[in-house]
């Protein structure tokens, strides 16, 4: 019955021993005689000494169960709801004790010898339990830890659901404002690529006229260097003067001509430097403006940069969405599966319940039927009875006929042997009478 597991058979002694420690006092014509109110009471405390699970537990499920029928009359079902709730259970407890085959014929019609074997199962394991009993508590404690922590991730559950349905609600209230900001970046992007490409070209261009402005600037420095020597010159012409009026007028109209011409190339030179200084102006205010375009552009890339921040988190609360998404909807078959077993449990109670009224009926009618037969046997018994009575009496009479008849015999035996014997000494006297007489030797036999 255990298939490869092995458990010793207890004898009655034992199974009483042990029983009475636990504080159940049985008979040994229990044992040998169990009925089911007898098997139901002892299998049930040995289900609660090792999982706590009574009569009176299990009051509460069966209420519950009952307050789910839409039967106008539930308590009808609550005996053989009962009986099931407990079934299932002892059958669970004997699968563990490694009873494979328990049922309900060892509840209702128990059989001595299963019943001896099935106690031998249930208190080997009750005591096994016992000795297991700190590491069943540690898993017993790690169960309603766990029990715990289930609940509180349900309720976090519940309250992230909440958070996202919430920003799903917000998220759907900022989308116009997110797309108008969406818009005004790409506004703003587009413009500042352009006011880069410009930045650049004004960049390059103030670059050109640093270089004019230093060549100008060489230029001029060579310009009054030349100044310079052409005074230095001119002092050493005055110095070296000839009386010649001629040669005078000529140098002084060389001269002229050649100050004309350095006075004519200074004006250009300072019209040069006028204009210079006029771009040097104009570069300052382009460089200030494109300090404030370069300030406005790093103010920019601060709010890209938050706004590709949020945008992240954007879509790391989208994916914590699909992700709760995903969640709920494993949940939410989870929850259809209950359903679907719980409509399938109920559809297996409902045709256990018919089956078990069809069997009580069918029972019902095999008591009537069996006790219709038995007042027909009671009838024929007695019946047999008063035969048996008067057979009885008449074997009575017969024996003590027979015993009379028997006694007559005997006499009547004896009488004859008495004249057997007898005759036989009076014949054996004659024959020896006559051999004398005949003289004839005769041997007697």
């Amino acid at each position: 019955m255990s298939g490869q597991y092995w458990f010793p058979n207890m004898p009655i002694p034992e199974i009483m021993t042990a029983l009475s420690e636990w504080g159940l006092s049985v008979s040994t014509e229990q044992l040998v005689r169990p009925s089911s109110d007898f098997v139901m009471g002892v299998y049930s405390a040995c289900l609660e000494q090792v999982t706590s699970i009574s009569s009176n537990a299990l009051q509460e499920p069966i209420q519950s169960a009952l307050a789910s029928m839409e039967d106008s009359n539930p308590d009808l079902y609550a005996a053989s709801i009962s009986h099931n709730f407990m079934l299932y259970h002892l059958t669970r407890f004997a699968n563990a004790a490694r009873i494979m085959d328990f049922s309900s014929k060892d509840l209702y019609h128990p059989d001595p010898e299963r019943t001896r074997f099935i106690l031998s199962a249930f208190i080997n394991f009750v005591k096994f339990a016992e000795q297991c009993t700190p590491f069943t508590s540690g898993l017993r404690e790690k169960s309603v830890t766990v029990t715990e922590e289930r609940e509180q991730v349900a309720q976090e559950l519940a309250a992230i659901q909440h958070t996202l349905s919430t920003l799903k609600a917000q998220r759907a209230k900022d989308e116009p404002k997110c797309e108008e900001l969406r818009m005004e970046n790409a506004a703003i992007t587009a413009h500042l690529m352009v006011t880069k490409e410009t930045t650049q070209k004004v960049v390059k261009e103030i670059e050109a006229l640093k270089v004019e402005k230093a060549s100008v600037l060489s230029k001029k420095e060579n310009v009054n260097a030349d100044t310079t020597l052409l005074l230095d010159t001119i002092s050493r012409t005055r110095s070296r003067i000839v009386q010649s009026p001629e040669r005078i007028k000529r140098n002084i109209t060389t001269m002229g001509a050649a100050a004309i011409e350095d006075k004519r190339a200074i004006a250009q030179h300072e019209a040069k430097a006028r204009d210079l200084q006029a771009k040097i102006s104009a570069l300052s205010n382009i460089e200030k403006d494109l300090r404030a375009c370069v300030e406005q552009l790093q103010t920019t890339e601060k709010e890209v940069q938050l706004l590709e921040a949020a945008q992240k988190e954007l879509a790391d609360v989208k994916d914590s969405m699909e992700y709760k998404k995903i969640e709920r909807s494993e949940l939410q078959m989870k929850k259809e599966r209950v359903y679907r077993q719980l409509a399938n449990a109920q559809e297996k109670l409902e045709r256990a319940q018919r089956h078990a009224e069809e069997k009580r009926h069918a029972s019902q009618q095999t008591i009537e039927r069996l006790q219709r037969e038995y007042e027909q046997m009671d009838v024929e018994r007695r019946e047999n009875d008063k035969q048996v009575e008067e057979l009885r009496k008449e074997a009575d009479e017969i024996e003590a006929k027979m015993a009379e008849h028997l006694k007559k015999s005997e006499a009547e035996l004896n009488e004859l042997l008495a004249e057997y014997w007898k005759l036989r000494h009076e014949t054996e006297v004659y024959m020896e009478t006559l051999a004398n007489k005949l003289k004839m030797n005769v041997t007697s036999g």
